[in-house]
């Protein structure tokens, strides 16, 4: 079969290669002939619809016909568009408790057990600025560890990261901006993949220090040291006291070892960049069905980019564990339909000129597909961008649709691995978290082969089912979180990937 029918009721299906005007494609047990070129992962109409029509995929509507599409005519957006299509939430239809492993047959990982009880994945240390003005010095005592050969003689101790941002100043020290950013610091001060963490500032800015330890509670000790380059006398001082501050935290972070520790204390991000249509079909599936298993083993999948579940949030509402749970969902919806009107953005305009390209008209038909990574289980409870996250389970964290942001705030929220989907081809990896790549069909992971964990496209050819592909997944997490490198670990991706989100107006 050329064509992939995803839903009974779908009046669309998806090409799976490249198909000319003429092609005789078996269709319901007839040969139906296309009426237009259609391109591999782009939309085949199966059955006639007419002008103002809803679309269907996935077995909901994904926009509207703009004129009368005839069967084996390519759909895309020159004749289709997104309309006004309302969905009803109807909160807590679909909600099931979900049924654990026995904790004495739960699958373990090799992690780090950190004083605090939390559970790493990776064994860093950090130089985390709270302003732009430190983070040349961050980022020099950061070079110091990795050009000096000084981390030879500490094997147990993954790197030393500087984390840089272009705010802490310019911004008011109260609101949602301020305490945007002040909550992604302290998750990734206190996130269990850092033995060890350098906080430096300025000594002017907005997000001054002795403020943040305040707000947060959080204190100086043996793995805990801050410092302000004014205070020091200038940036020299700053990176030599620096560099004395970390050197005496090595001994202790290298004594970090690893152990068996269970699966239910992983928290997984799922995201998706570079999307194309086999990416709900494939990648986003199996991602899908590897949540399930991690939360019926206890433990937390957080998924998020709100503007990409946007026209597909009814099926989180329908699954969430209480009508609280759900309004919270909606909420953050509203929040974001505001938000874009007032800076001019349609919401519904979020599919990029290369998700277009692999075959996405609409958002609503991305975030159907998106939302697959999120699996069957029940929603458990709704975050804030970066707030720390307390339900197990499945658990969806507000945040942009922008990669690096997303998962900036999953980290900081307390992520310790990472499941990131695409079909296009999109490389990331971010320190301190290990970030695995799903590649959504066989030919991108054959072309980037470098920059990809896990071919998903063995589903289409069905070398493997949506099950299976899950089990595999769930069991590579396993292994990185154990300590196996990532393709994105390999390629030293990650120093240049934390982008805490902007809110608020500089000033």
């Amino acid at each position: 079969m050329d064509l992939i029918h995803i839903h009974t009721d779908d009046n669309v299906a998806v090409s799976k290669v490249p198909l000319p005007a003429g092609t005789l494609v078996n269709w319901a047990g007839s040969m139906m002939p296309l009426v237009s070129d259609v391109p591999a992962m782009h939309k085949v109409c199966v059955r006639a619809i007419r002008s103002g029509e809803a679309v269907i995929k996935y077995g909901q509507v994904i926009g509207f016909a703009r004129e009368d599409i005839a069967p084996g005519t390519h759909v895309h957006e020159f004749n289709m568009e997104a309309g006004n299509h309302q969905v009803a939430h109807e909160f807590c239809r679909d909600y099931f408790p979900t049924e654990l492993v026995a904790p004495e047959e739960r699958a373990t990982f090799m992690g780090y057990r950190r004083p605090t009880g939390k559970a790493g994945t990776r064994n860093y240390l950090a130089v985390v600025s709270t302003v732009n003005c430190s983070v040349t010095v961050s980022r020099a005592i950061s070079v110091h560890f990795r050009d000096s050969g000084k981390l030879r003689d500490f094997p147990n101790i993954d790197g030393v990261v500087a984390l840089g941002h272009d705010s802490g100043c310019g911004m008011s020290t109260s609101g949602e901006g301020y305490q945007t950013l002040l909550r992604t610091l302290h998750g990734y001060i206190a996130h269990p993949n850092f033995a060890g963490v350098l906080l430096i500032g300025l000594g002017c800015e907005a997000m001054q220090i002795t403020s943040l330890m305040r707000e947060t509670g959080l204190q100086e000790g043996d793995n805990f040291q801050v410092m302000t380059i004014q205070q020091l006398g200038g940036t020299r001082a700053a990176i030599e006291a620096g560099i004395e501050r970390l050197t005496k935290m090595l001994p202790a972070a290298n004594a970090c070892q690893r152990e068996p520790i269970p699966a239910s204390e992983l928290t997984m991000a799922v995201q998706c960049g570079g999307s194309d249509a086999y990416s709900g079909i494939t990648a986003n599936a199996g991602l899908g069905a590897a949540a399930d298993i991690l939360v019926r083993q206890g433990g937390t999948v957080i998924y998020s980019e709100t503007p990409e579940i946007y026209g597909a949030e009814h099926l989180l509402t329908r699954r969430a564990a209480s009508p609280e749970v759900a309004q919270k969902l909606v909420d953050r919806i509203a929040w974001w339909e505001n938000y874009t009107q007032m800076n001019g953005v349609e919401l519904n305009n979020n599919p990029s000129p290369g998700n277009k390209a692999g075959g996405l008209t609409t958002i609503a038909e991305k975030s159907l597909g998106a939302q697959a990574k999120s699996g069957t289980t029940a929603l458990q409870d709704v975050y804030l961008y970066a707030e720390q996250v307390r339900k197990k389970g499945l658990v969806f964290m507000d945040s942009p649709g922008f990669d690096p942001v997303s998962v900036t705030g999953q980290v900081a929220s307390g992520a310790n691995v990472v499941c990131f989907t695409t079909g296009r081809g999109s490389a990331f990896g971010g320190k301190p978290v290990p970030s695995i790549k799903l590649a959504s069909n066989s030919h991108l992971f054959e072309r980037m082969r470098e920059d990809m964990d896990i071919d998903c496209g063995g589903i289409l050819d069905k070398r493997y089912s949506v099950a299976e592909c899950g089990e595999m997944i769930f069991q590579q997490v396993l292994a990185i979180a154990s300590g196996e490198k990532s393709a994105s670990e390999k390629l030293d991706y990650g120093d240049n990937e934390f982008a805490p989100w902007h809110l608020g107006a500089v000033v």
